[in-house]
């Protein structure tokens, strides 16, 4: 999810699509270039996009982690990167790709679920609102742009099944564009706080143990309906999660999560 200001835009490569433009595309095994793109990638994982796997695969959190993906802190960031771990051979392929396809094709990841397209955020400097935008941006090998068949964003959205991956993509993303400054002080990411706030978004394993098993509920107020839901949903667990970061980091005020006097 990139967030632009008119500068960036100006200097953007791709078409911005608007909702209702129409674009060509289709993949298929008869396409020359079919799984060329599940190749030596940067995919960056949303909090999401590590959830819908992990269940997918059925393991734990912690598993999912040290197995799948790469954990990076980039010079001049403040909050560490998620990347899904390529495989060893020829062209690094995705760690999910098979002689037959994607693996976990129904959960794979939102940017996976958008290809050819990005989305990204119109960003309004002056206001402090984003607006959603999309980006058509194949790449110079790919042929489904040469296909006949012809998309709407909406209908596309839909028909890969990326609208249920919206709520919480967006959501972590305006989360995430906080952390262009340092939040950590002199600890930085790797402390203590930047450890407990990855937890919160990556680690929904770790983070249900920490809200039922320390002593979270006895200092927060929490509504017991909520609390009832945390033990087992991790959509709403995750939600939390990005709750709790706002509040622990920035200490900003929440209205599911308040300090008991």
């Amino acid at each position: 999810m990139k967030y632009l200001d008119e500068d960036a835009l100006q200097t953007l490569q791709g078409r911005v699509f608007g909702p209702e433009e129409t674009f060509s595309f289709r993949c298929h095994p008869g396409v020359t270039c079919f799984n060329r793109c599940c190749h030596n990638l940067n995919l960056f994982l949303y909090p999401y996009d590590v959830l819908r796997l992990r269940q997918a695969l059925a393991i734990p959190s912690d598993q999912f982690i040290d197995g799948y993906v790469d954990v990076v802190l980039r010079p001049g960031h403040f909050f560490p990167e998620v990347l899904l771990r390529m495989a060893d051979g020829a062209g690094q392929p995705c760690i999910f790709l098979s002689a037959e396809g994607c693996r976990v094709y129904g959960d794979r990841p939102h940017t996976c679920r958008l290809f050819p397209m990005e989305q990204g955020a119109r960003l309004d400097a002056t206001s402090g609102r984003s607006e959603p935008m999309h980006i058509f941006r194949p790449p110079d090998f790919c042929q489904g742009p040469a296909e006949d068949r012809v998309w709407t964003v909406d209908a596309y959205v839909r028909d890969q099944g990326a609208e249920a991956y919206y709520p919480l993509t967006l959501a972590w993303a305006e989360l995430h564009r906080r952390f262009v400054e340092n939040p950590w002080g002199a600890e930085g990411p790797s402390g203590a706080k930047g450890r407990m706030a990855f937890m919160a978004a990556y680690n929904l394993d770790q983070f249900r143990d920490f809200v039922f098993q320390s002593s979270f509920l006895k200092r927060y107020k929490v509504a017991g309906a909520l609390v009832r839901r945390l033990r087992s949903d991790d959509h709403a667990l995750l939600q939390f999660g990005f709750e709790w970061i706002k509040v622990f980091v920035w200490g900003m005020r929440s209205q599911q999560i308040k300090p008991k006097k």
